[in-house]
């Protein structure tokens, strides 16, 4: 397997079975695969076939244990059904909630169904896995839940209303979660992303900015203090840390990874 940092012994996840959400690209993607190299059985749970299979084959391929899902998080009873069978192979020990979709637009141009795609997807498609998970991680005597929320539930940003409002739910159910299951030995914390450049931002400037991606690409880098975006496996090293052992203490607590974003602007 490939061997990098994250793989020191203290950030061990061998015996953890390790469910994520939209696990087969971007963030998702690498935090499987740190998962994996770390000793994680890890599940992905995904809508996208085509990219779940390949992300399978690439962890398995370099010797770590991966196995996927189709599965519509904002659906409970597809959700519950899912893990369900996950949890009877084996108590679910970690469970990351990256699944999500954005959207772009201030109050007055955000449609009610997009408004509500968001919310199914992002806020009750949390709710569903939290509230899947929870029986196997209790009778296990215990398990980490991280939470992908981002800057936009921390800090007002232009033209993200329904997305802003779906992270800034993810930050709340994370410390309700935190506060209630803590004496299940349950640990529940978020991580809150600036800009991180994943497909989807390629997507995204391909779409809305034909022929000026490289100009727009530079534009949003350069919004983060650091001068860049963030890459998917700074975001997986974080996740890895506080689904380890080693972040044992920690329990109801966001950690911004923004590149100075929220404390070095003016």
């Amino acid at each position: 397997m490939t061997t990098n940092g994250n793989n020191s012994a203290v950030f061990r996840l061998d015996g953890k079975h390790a469910v994520v959400t939209g696990g087969a690209s971007g963030i998702g993607k690498a935090i499987a695969i740190s998962f994996a190299e770390a000793g994680a059985s890890v599940h992905i749970i995904e809508v996208d076939q085509k990219n779940a299979e390949e992300t399978t084959k690439q962890i398995r391929d370099t010797g770590g244990k991966a196995q996927w899902t189709l599965c519509d998080v904002s659906n409970q009873q597809q959700v519950k059904a899912v893990f369900g069978r996950i949890a009877a192979a084996g108590a679910i020990n970690i469970l990351v909630n990256n699944a999500g979709v954005s959207h772009i637009g201030k109050l007055e141009n955000t449609p009610e169904d997009e408004f509500d795609r968001v919310y199914r997807i992002n806020v009750k498609g949390v709710y569903n896995c939290m509230f899947a998970a929870l029986d196997s991680m209790k009778a296990a005597g215990g398990g980490v839940i991280l939470n992908l929320a981002s800057i936009a539930g921390l800090a007002g940003l232009a033209d993200r209303f329904a997305y802003s409002m779906s992270k800034g739910a993810v930050l709340t159910m994370t410390y309700s979660v935190a506060r209630d299951y803590v004496n299940h030995n349950i640990r529940c914390n978020c991580i809150s992303p600036a800009r991180v450049h994943t497909p989807f931002v390629d997507g995204f400037l391909r779409k809305n900015y034909p022929g000026r991606e490289q100009e727009m690409m530079q534009k949003l880098s350069q919004l983060q203090p650091i001068g860049r975006m963030g890459q998917p496996e700074e975001v997986a090293s974080l996740a890895l840390f506080l689904c380890s052992d080693a972040a044992g203490f920690i329990t109801g607590s966001n950690y911004p990874i923004d590149g100075g974003f929220l404390n070095l602007h003016g």
